[in-house]
């Protein structure tokens, strides 16, 4: 494989890191085991497998040199092969555990080692003999959570998949220089381009604005982690979601709202008038044509209806407001800040970085993101997964983010929190299951 050029975005979580807040998302995926010894046997398999998966094998190199194909690239980042590679550099198998979750937190608060190819794979076997976990630790800036999921889907075992259709190929446009038949189009996006930005820096503006947020979403940098996981009924989503109308991504929104009223109000600190900014990622994922390649991320910003004391009247805001953000589409508005970092050249990103670190609390007061699995059954070594609990990066600043998956006709909530701020997290997971309850009683179903 040849090197890259890092896309803006992820040049930009490349650099907005530290050791105290690592920018790595996680998936933690448990797995019935058929032996005591196949938690074993599957780090065996993780580290023979990883060698044959070229995306594995790529290192982040700073650049600080001119490159020949992009002059304006210094200051940015590549992805090239690593002549070092060695995969038991980056599986490793741990001492028997009871806790998978809390075990997968101390893990996470660890950075990947920047100068190798910045993932690890975490081996966890059961003291039951009969399960094992593998955290899987991917950077954001070498994979989003659909790439992180090829990539680990890549050292499981091999699964019987559709052929996919080929895609019709663009007609390539041929020279230096624009066709000049295009260049009132080109006047026009840029225009458009201006127009969008100003949205968005007043939508971010106006974010901040109204109603009141709560201690609990924020902390210092103390760089401790805690995860939790909850599984719920897919089956007892739908029957929300038929009763009251909406998608299945409203009600598993509400569901956090609700949740987080429960949460607020039992540790004492009160959910009247709390609405947190809740930023919902939406991948704008580039052609396989495109240079550079990499994240693309916009989003959607709604405001949690914590303070609504009916269930029915939360899931109904959240349906409103998800309704407004599709229809004005995931480029304008406040969540579309992310699109920015097109427009910032490397050595900004760079000097920048340290300064955005900051910033996401007054951007945002939660994270709350989806990660599509395939639906087929996966196994690592004959050993199938039961549950997989998606992890998502914690920026600085935030105590709290939640992912969530749907598998096999289950809802996984993977929650990553401080561990200072929020020592409670096992409470506020109790709180997710209890709500879903609610909602069923309060719709009838």
């Amino acid at each position: 494989m040849t090197s890259d050029l890092l896309a803006p975005l992820d040049l930009a979580f490349w650099n907005i890191e530290s050791a105290e807040h690592p920018m790595h998302l996680g998936a933690l995926g448990v797995f019935s085991a058929h032996s005591p010894t196949a938690g074993a046997h599957a780090a065996d398999l993780l580290a023979a497998r990883a060698a044959a998966v070229p995306g594995l094998r790529m290192r982040i190199r700073d650049v600080w040199q001119p490159l020949s194909f992009r002059p304006l690239a210094f200051g940015g980042a590549t992805r090239e092969p690593d002549p070092d590679f060695d995969p038991l550099h980056h599986v490793r198998l741990h001492a028997p555990t009871a806790d998978f979750h809390a075990d997968a937190g101390r893990l996470m608060e660890r950075p990947l080692e920047r100068g190798r190819p910045p993932w690890e794979a975490h081996v966890l076997p059961g003291e039951d003999g009969v399960s094992f976990a593998v955290l899987f630790k991917f950077h954001h800036a070498l994979a989003d959570g659909l790439r992180a999921l090829a990539l680990a889907a890549a050292v499981l075992d091999p699964m019987d998949l559709p052929e996919r259709r080929p895609r019709a190929q663009a007609p390539s446009g041929g020279g230096l220089l624009p066709d000049v038949r295009r260049l009132p189009d080109l006047v026009r996006g840029a225009v458009s381009d201006v127009g969008r930005a100003l949205d968005i820096g007043a939508s971010v503006a106006l974010s901040s604005i109204a109603a009141r947020s709560s201690s609990a979403f924020t902390s210092e940098a103390t760089g401790t982690r805690r995860t939790a996981g909850v599984v719920i009924d897919l089956d007892d989503v739908h029957r929300i979601r038929k009763s009251e109308g909406g998608t299945v991504n409203d009600v598993l929104i509400a569901v956090v709202a609700g949740a987080l009223r429960r949460w607020l109000d039992e540790r004492g600190d009160g959910s009247e008038g709390v609405a947190p900014r809740a930023l919902i990622p939406v991948s704008k994922r580039r052609p396989r044509t495109a240079t550079p390649q990499g994240n693309r991320l916009s989003g959607y910003l709604i405001r949690l209806p914590v303070d609504d004391p009916d269930p029915l009247g939360r899931l109904g805001t959240v349906r409103t407001a998800m309704d407004r953000n599709k229809n004005a589409g995931p480029n304008r508005g406040a969540g579309a800040v992310a699109l920015l970092a097109d427009h910032v050249p490397p050595l900004a990103h760079r000097l920048g970085g340290p300064l955005v670190s900051q910033a996401a609390r007054l951007w945002f007061d939660i994270l709350v993101t989806s990660v599509p699995l395939p639906s087929l059954g996966l196994k690592l070594g004959g050993n199938p997964v039961t549950e997989v609990y998606p992890l998502a990066p914690l920026a600085r600043g935030q105590a709290l983010a939640v992912a969530v998956s749907t598998y096999r006709g289950q809802v996984h909530y993977g929650l990553v929190a401080d561990a200072e701020a929020v020592p409670d997290l096992d409470r506020l997971a109790a709180a997710l299951t209890a709500e879903v309850e609610t909602l069923i009683t309060a719709c009838g179903s």
